[in-house]
């Protein structure tokens, strides 16, 4: 057995889980896009109309494409990187709006509940900030590892042997 093999595995089941994850979430947003409108306007990002229908339209689908990405073994630090920086903002931008519940009610933090638009629902704001911390350490996690197993990339560029 490899010596690397151990590593090589969770690697590959890593992106298997945070791909998939970024497919069923991004595909969740998309086919319901008015939904996922309404969710973005309630984090008041942006106060033009136009601005926040085009990231609404867009960031499913960027969802479902890095996610492809993962699952196929293409581009997977790039990509990685990629989920790291969409996380964190957006991890923070859900602490923020449960700091303003929390400041505003009698609830303790951890038992508020709310739809981040994640695509998953209402979640307790405590799962949803473990939740976000597992998935971007995942994605700091791929982007440690130089060789990644089950990967489309490598069979797409190969060299040829003849000139």
């Amino acid at each position: 057995m490899r010596p690397d093999l151990p590593r090589a595995a969770v690697g590959v089941l890593a992106r298997w889980l945070l791909g998939g994850l970024y497919v069923w979430m991004g595909l969740s947003k998309a086919l319901d896009p008015v939904g996922f409108l309404k969710l973005a306007h309630a984090y008041a990002l942006v106060d033009t109309p136009l601005l926040l229908n085009l990231i609404a339209a867009a960031v499913p689908w960027f969802e479902v494409f890095c996610g492809l990405l993962l699952l196929l073994g293409v581009a997977v630090r790039g990509t990685a990187l990629l989920s790291a920086l969409m996380l964190v903002p957006f991890t923070a931008l859900v602490t923020s709006r449960a700091l303003a519940l929390h400041a505003g009610g009698a609830l303790p933090f951890c038992a508020i509940k709310f739809d981040c638009g994640c695509g998953a629902g209402e979640v307790l704001i405590c799962w949803k900030l473990t939740e976000n911390t597992a998935l971007t350490l995942l994605s700091v996690g791929l982007l440690s590892l130089r060789q990644h197993g089950f990967c489309l990339r490598p069979a797409l560029f190969r060299r040829s042997r003849f000139p």
